[in-house]
């Protein structure tokens, strides 16, 4: 099953062009890094799906909380934050 975990762009940290970019996105508070490549419209601020460390779509906050709290109930977020274990 592909999972993809939905999480707010806190920071673009390099950017080639339009395309080949790179940010951090904060999932409850846990950063990661992660690969912008196939959201060239993503800005700060916006909420992204992201599937093993690549950003693949754009969602609504509204959407992504939704979302982040049912993975959350289900106890699908382990894996972002190993120390929580």
């Amino acid at each position: 099953m592909c999972l993809s975990i939905p999480g707010k762009l806190i920071e673009i940290t390099n950017e080639l062009d339009k395309t080949f970019r790179a940010g951090k996105v904060s999932f409850d508070g846990v950063v990661k890094g992660v690969n912008l490549s196939l959201v060239p419209e993503a800005r700060v601020g916006d909420y992204v799906l992201v599937h093993v460390g690549v950003a693949i779509s754009t969602v609504d906050e509204d959407e992504a909380q939704k979302t982040f709290d049912l993975l959350k109930q289900l106890g699908e977020l382990n894996e972002i934050n190993p120390e929580s274990d």
